[in-house]
């Protein structure tokens, strides 16, 4: 079935609608890749129960090649000009932060969005329900810092009704000094993967970098997720450290020697320009030298086969029970795999990390409730005059709907997607280039 003939269930997002009770949407879109969701049309099989009855056998299940020759191709509007197939969601769901890193953010902070610019709940879970119809598997929650946000935990639940439509990753990006309070009821609403920002093993090294106390308080959410995955949790846990010369450099081997006994990838970072972190190259400590710092006291270490998709390079020290990643945007980018799209908390879609074009996505979904931001009540109201139009209730041209703007949207962001250049400006350039600062970004 191609995409023109599928449904977008919107209403199937929210407590018991089933995605049967939807009015069928005619998009003009291609189809995009279902292979894993894949099911068979014939009837199936029945079988007489233990009493004798009929009862209908289990189906079976598809094998690998029976969906590869179901599989359909991949959405064109999440593909560029380059055949790239974004299917990975980054969705910045708070512009605050608790603190103030020193290359994500100037010191005095950055001017805060109006709280009704910025995307509600409801916004955000109907703008993933249409990435994920479109192939969409894996969605980020980003800031800012993510936890600060009230509804994060209700927010995530709320994405977690995706899952039967092929979202199957809900990852989350934090600073971790609140996760620990949070953890356990985000592993119930189904977080599935932790990047978690620390830069620096030392309390007061902590304190200076992020310009605010909270060391024991990371610390804390690491050993509980850790914790957790000894009890059969599965957190993928990655810590991401930004290294910049003379500042934290020195730091790289403790932290290497953290994943000798802890399950945990410890990803280093260049240094990248921002908006306000006054970016210098005499501080950027290239992947080159990190290597090299690294193999001076561990002469073993080891290449591990990275994934298509993935944006750090991957290594082992022999022994040891975690693994080590470099993320290389400045000296060896990785855009040529890029799968990556971004949702600014004000609803606006960045197809590059490094570029400074947006296209508002916000204003188009808000078409449909008076150019107003969509809260619950003005949810469960698009969805009782959409369900009202399907028993014929509202006349057509009366009905809210949600048809027309979801239409519009997937038009933009195929425009948006087809715009995303080869790769990103060079180092050079990047310094100089007009951006958001990294903290309105969600990177």
């Amino acid at each position: 079935m191609r995409a023109s003939q599928r449904t977008s269930p919107f209403l199937a997002l929210r407590h018991g609608i089933s995605s049967s009770l939807l009015p069928s949407r005619h998009w003009d879109a291609a189809p995009r890749l279902t292979s894993s969701r894949a099911v068979s049309s014939s009837a199936a099989p029945v079988t007489s129960n233990i009493d004798g009855n009929i009862a209908p056998a289990p189906e079976p299940t598809p094998t690998r090649s029976s969906r590869l020759k179901e599989a359909k191709p991949f959405s064109d509007f999440l593909t560029d000009t380059f055949h790239r197939q974004h299917d990975y969601l980054r969705i910045s769901v708070t512009e605050r932060c608790n603190l103030r890193c020193v290359y994500c953010m100037p010191e005095e902070g950055v001017p805060l969005s109006p709280n009704e610019h910025l995307l509600t709940t409801p916004e955000i879970v109907m703008l993933s329900s249409v990435f994920v119809h479109q192939g969409v598997t894996k969605i980020r929650l980003t800031g800012g810092e993510p936890t600060v946000r009230r509804d994060i935990v209700p927010l995530m639940q709320q994405l977690g009704t995706l899952r039967p439509h092929g979202l199957n990753e809900i990852c989350l990006t934090t600073n971790g000094i609140s996760l620990h309070r949070k953890l356990d009821s985000m592993v119930e609403a189904g977080l599935t993967g932790v990047n978690l920002s620390l830069d620096t093993l030392d309390p007061f090294q902590f304190q200076i970098m992020t310009r605010r106390k909270g060391f024991a308080a990371v610390q804390k959410s690491i050993d509980r997720i850790l914790e957790m995955n000894r009890l059969g949790a599965g957190i993928k846990l990655k810590i991401n450290c930004v290294v910049m010369r003379g500042v934290n450099d020195r730091e790289i081997l403790p932290f290497v020697e953290m994943t000798r006994e802890k399950d945990v990838e410890v990803r280093f970072i260049e240094y990248m320009p921002f908006d306000g972190n006054k970016w210098s190259k005499k501080k950027m400590y290239s992947y080159g030298e990190m290597l090299d710092l690294i193999r001076e006291h561990h002469p073993g270490l080891d290449k591990v086969r990275d994934h298509k998709n993935d944006t750090s390079k991957t290594w082992q020290v022999p022994g040891h029970v975690g693994r080590l990643g470099f993320i290389t945007s400045m000296t060896h980018n990785f855009c040529g795999t890029c799968n990556r799209l971004r949702i600014t908390s004000d609803g606006n879609l960045k197809v590059c990390l490094f570029g400074n074009a947006e296209v508002s996505l916000r204003d188009i979904l808000r078409q449909a409730n008076g150019g107003s931001p969509i809260d619950e009540q003005a949810y469960e109201a698009m969805k009782q005059i959409e369900m009202d139009r399907r028993q014929n209730l509202v006349p057509q041209e009366q009905a809210l709907g949600i048809a027309p703007a979801e239409a519009e949207l997937l038009h933009v962001i195929g425009m948006a997607v087809k715009r995303k250049k080869a790769k990103h400006a060079g180092m050079g350039e990047l310094e100089h280039m007009k951006n958001r600062p990294m903290i309105l970004i969600g990177g």
